[in-house]
């Protein structure tokens, strides 16, 4: 059985330690488990895991998984979907998984195959001590509001989704199976998809509030500070957007990578980032989104969700 290490004050992750010298697949399940429920953030440190490890972990955790369809991942285990990190050597701000999309997954999962010298490290930060300090007036302007995503389709979108490239306007507002999106048709004539999730949500495993969105990363990576919106089509004042990123940034830990480590988030509690990467050829870290085999579903869920029934590969935006 390995020793658990609470999170502490700087260091809101468990550190999970072998004893003596088990592997990581040897850890009862149901002890990772109660440790993920209880804590949100795991590191597995000393267990030497490699990526057939690593590989095996992740199933054993998680029922089905879902590609990150952001360019320049590169695929270490395209049958087991584990994928590298994004390219490049820039910081990350806070975020969680493919928060920008209505099937973010439960569980991000990380493991370090070949460490960096400097930099690079991961960030990660409660979501739950992020809403609760953030400043009055802002969380109390989150609180009872939606975060709205428009966002645009591609052919192969709407035939994955709808069945056809061209649907009409019936189609539209009566899919032909369920979807997670509202299609509509804008005035120009071109067709959009919107979903919308609380700004401030409940953890699948906490109380909450939680703070867990891609607005940090839309606005301090991708400059964007109309995605998403608010639900009165607005964007989130400037101010609230600065307001957040320093709170957070106040409140961000670093996991300095070891060979061997594996970093569990619980993705719908902690969201993640990245310190600028000295060398990128160094730093090798595989990751696994998934949907851990004891969830607790969200309501805001669409039914019968087909990341949930099988591993799921979105239809990729054109190049």
């Amino acid at each position: 059985m390995p020793q658990i290490a609470p999170p502490a004050p700087g260091r809101p992750y468990a550190v999970l330690t072998p004893t003596g010298a088990e592997p990581l697949g040897v850890i009862d399940p149901a002890l990772i488990e109660a440790a993920y429920k209880t804590h949100g953030a795991l590191l597995f440190r000393g267990f030497g895991a490699d990526l057939d490890a690593f590989r095996r972990f992740t199933r054993s955790l998680c029922a089905t998984a879902v590609i990150n369809e952001t360019p320049g991942r590169a695929v270490l285990d395209a049958g087991q979907a584990i994928q590298g990190v994004d390219g490049g050597t820039n910081a990350f701000a806070l975020h969680p998984e493919l928060a920008r999309e209505p099937w973010k997954p439960d569980a991000a999962l990380f493991g370090c195959l070949s460490p960096p010298g400097t930099g690079g490290e991961t960030t990660l930060c409660d979501g739950i001590a992020l809403a609760a300090a953030l400043p009055l007036h802002v969380r109390k302007g989150l609180e009872g509001r939606r975060l709205v995503h428009v966002m645009g389709v591609w052919p192969e979108l709407l035939r994955f989704w709808l069945g056809t490239e061209t649907p009409d306007d019936l189609t539209l507002a009566n899919p032909p199976r369920p979807v997670p999106y509202r299609f509509f048709r804008m005035p120009d004539g071109r067709i959009a998809r919107e979903f919308s999730r609380p700004a401030l949500h409940t953890p699948m495993f906490a109380a909450g509030p939680a703070f867990g969105n891609f607005l940090l990363f839309a606005r301090f990576n991708n400059g964007r500070g109309n995605f998403p919106l608010l639900d009165d089509l607005k964007p989130v004042p400037e101010e609230w957007l600065q307001a957040i990123h320093a709170t957070g940034e106040s409140l961000t830990a670093e996991v300095r990578w070891q060979q061997g480590d594996v970093l569990v988030l619980d993705n719908t509690r902690f969201l993640h980032g990245r310190r600028a990467i000295m060398d990128a050829a160094e730093r090798t870290i595989a990751t696994f989104f998934g949907y851990v085999r004891f969830a607790a579903l969200d309501p805001e869920e669409m039914p019968q969700a087909p990341w949930r029934q099988q591993d799921f590969r979105p239809p990729l935006p054109p190049v």
